[in-house]
């Protein structure tokens, strides 16, 4: 108990606290000692960030009966359906496996804070493979995971501008009252005026879409902003 106290950054007293009021699941028993493993670490290491998210132990506790009881992690979070994205289920060690030691309290917080992990029960549950897969990826091609999660930040917002202007546009010309026929199509002028944006940056001609261009017109905006962060939103 003392070693992982420790490691969490926490008092074994605390960590009594919290096991008393159900915040960690029990230990693995062998007689009698108790076995505590990186499942415990990664609940102790959420809890933190939820704390420092404002978050009340109750609140936290009534969290973790909720994930405990097998109510689906979107209901808990109201992030609600998504329509095409697949959630995934990681242990502690295959969550390492993916980013390494850059799995931190400040990562996680802000991991948490995007809505991008929860913890259910013994596991942990990314919101998106897609973006577990590509941010995974940026980590091992050196970009640190804190700012990937930044920059992720940021494209929320431009990925929340673009989808209300395609949802306005479809929902005011869609001729048979149903938006989601049109989604695709949306997606992919979103995708190809990102495509365009990239090269033009890349290739450090800045072209008629430069960095003006990113936010003067709304065709322009919706590239160049996605431009910014859409690889991220794609994280």
């Amino acid at each position: 108990m003392e070693e992982l106290a420790e490691a969490a950054g926490i008092t074994p007293r605390t960590l009594r606290f919290y096991r008393e009021r159900g915040l960690i699941p029990p230990p693995r028993r062998e007689g009698r000692i108790a076995w505590y493993g990186p499942r415990h670490l990664a609940r102790l290491r959420t809890i933190a960030a939820l704390l420092e998210r404002g978050h009340t132990l109750s609140g936290i506790a009534d969290l973790a009966a909720a994930f405990e009881s097998g109510r689906d992690v979107g209901e808990v979070l109201g992030l609600g359906e998504s329509a095409e994205e697949e959630p995934v289920r990681l242990t502690p060690e295959q969550l390492a496996d993916h980013f390494g030691d850059q799995v931190t309290a400040g990562n996680l917080t802000a991991a948490l804070d995007l809505g991008y992990l929860a913890a259910d029960g013994e596991e942990i549950v990314h919101v998106s493979r897609r973006l577990l897969d590509v941010s995974s990826a940026l980590v091992r091609n050196g970009v640190p995971l804190a700012a990937v999660l930044a920059a992720a930040r940021e494209v929320r917002v431009h990925a929340d501008a673009l989808a209300g202007l395609f949802t306005d546009l479809l929902h005011a010309h869609a001729r048979d009252g149903d938006p989601n026929r049109l989604r695709p199509l949306a997606r992919s002028a979103v995708d190809a005026e990102l495509s365009m944006a990239l090269d033009r940056r890349l290739r450090g001609t800045g072209g008629t879409g430069g960095g003006d261009a990113a936010g003067t017109t709304g065709t322009g905006d919706a590239a160049g902003v996605d431009g910014t962060g859409g690889t991220a939103r794609d994280v």
